[in-house]
């Protein structure tokens, strides 16, 4: 089963007609897109667009060949016009079947927002997801594949080796029977709709993921790529044809990421974004909470009310136990926190303790956590400071953590794939 990909645009398409912000401006080329429309196997056509024959005949297909044009999501302004020839546009019920004399099955998939999602199995048995933007599966057996009954387990697909490029999931392979082979869906947008398809199982480790419905939201070129890379995921231009079922190495998710940056540069958000189109995330806050501190209560608020709901928290700075167990991705926020409450620990702010066995025992503590970081098996994303730019501090003890928190700040990045800068909001890669 092949698809073309008429358009991978929002419905406004990008860059947005005269919108003058630096994504628009940068979206040019390749990189400009037209509204979303899927073409599969020259038969079904998801989503009509302005100017989808003509999207077509530039790519050199045609929509002759069209059986059915179904309909996503509702289209705001006047109503596209039907090219001559083309079948009229229509939606599936909710949970119908819909079987065309091409060999293709289409079920209809209910969303949590306005809208369809498309589940179409092709002649040959290989499995498409389409969603429209903005839009999730309403419930985890909507995100299961067509001919199945719900999902597996709550732990998700089983682990298993990538297939090598190319290659496609072997059809006894337990995984490859439980997800979609391709999913093409709003990644930016809508990131939690990836992850209840992941913890469904819906989503595997071999399941190809096209983001589309791409928006003004994240600028156009390496930092889309970026963004999509760590969601295990890739764009590709209008007018591209994929073959589902034949796996394409996008890069791995990285295990291990150090995210740095200065205060309110954006570097807990630039951790959250990393995460949060995986599910069952362990979001680890070392600060705690401080009786009668009103401000800091606030900035906990804030941080809790921009987290996925279906992610936990636990308020420790004990992260070796956490680092050596199993179980699911954790999000530390943040390291420097850590090193004060390892600094209390050894009295590190009074010259005599340090001097007379304070300093070895914070030295043994961080190389007992970049060892933990080091030979862990979690996905795990750590945020700290970068203070080391900044003003000398005034008094011995703030030098002393400045100090303490660079060396701790060399020794996690050290174990890590992935290290990024935060500076005004933008994420630099210093490694990875």
């Amino acid at each position: 089963m092949d698809i073309t990909l008429l358009g991978t645009g929002a419905p406004d398409g990008l860059p947005h007609p005269g919108c003058p912000c630096a994504a628009c401006a940068a979206a040019l080329g390749r990189d400009a897109r037209a509204a979303t429309a899927v073409l599969v196997d020259g038969t079904l056509l998801l989503d009509l667009t302005p100017g989808a024959a003509f999207a077509a005949a530039r790519v050199g297909r045609s929509l002759a060949g069209v059986r059915q044009v179904l309909l996503s999501h509702p289209h705001d302004g006047p109503p596209v016009e039907v090219p001559a020839g083309l079948p009229q546009p229509g939606r599936v019920p909710d949970g119908r079947e819909l079987a065309l004399l091409t060999g293709h099955r289409v079920r209809a998939v209910a969303l949590d927002a306005p809208g369809t999602g498309y589940a179409v199995t092709g002649p040959d048995g290989q499995r498409l997801l389409y969603l429209p933007p903005g839009a999730a599966p309403a419930g985890l057996d909507d995100g299961a594949p067509p001919g199945h009954g719900g999902p597996p387990g709550h732990g998700g697909p089983p682990a298993r080796a990538k297939p090598r490029a190319g290659e496609k999931p072997r059809v006894g392979d337990e995984a490859a029977d439980e997800s979609y082979d391709m999913v093409v869906a709003d990644v930016l947008g809508r990131p939690d709709a990836l992850a209840r398809l992941r913890a469904a199982g819906a989503a595997g480790p071999a399941t190809d993921v096209i983001a589309v419905h791409v928006d003004h939201d994240v600028p156009p070129g390496p930092e889309l790529r970026r963004r999509l890379a760590a969601a295990g995921a890739r764009a590709v231009p209008d007018g591209t044809t994929l073959t589902v079922g034949v796996y394409e190495d996008v890069p791995d998710v990285p295990r291990r990421t150090l995210v740095l940056g200065g205060a309110r540069s954006g570097k807990s958000v630039e951790a959250e974004r990393r995460l949060e189109s995986f599910p069952d995330v362990l979001y680890v806050a070392t600060g705690g909470a401080r009786d009668g501190d009103s401000e800091w209560a606030a900035r906990l608020s804030a941080h809790r009310e921009r987290r996925p709901g279906s992610w936990r928290t636990a308020e420790t700075c004990d992260l070796v136990p956490l680092l050596k167990e199993d179980g699911p991705p954790l999000l530390i926020d943040c390291l420097s926190l850590w090193l004060t409450d390892a600094m209390d620990s050894v009295a590190a702010w009074d010259d005599d303790e340090w001097a007379g066995g304070g300093e070895r025992a914070l030295r043994a503590r961080v190389e007992e956590l970049t060892a933990a970081v080091r030979e862990t098996r979690r996905t795990v994303v750590a945020v700290s400071n970068e203070v080391g730019s900044g003003i000398v501090p005034a008094t011995p003890s703030g030098r002393r953590y400045r100090d303490e928190l660079g060396r701790l700040n060399a020794g996690f990045a050290a174990e890590c794939e992935h290290v990024l800068l935060v500076v005004a909001g933008q994420a630099v890669p210093l490694r990875g």
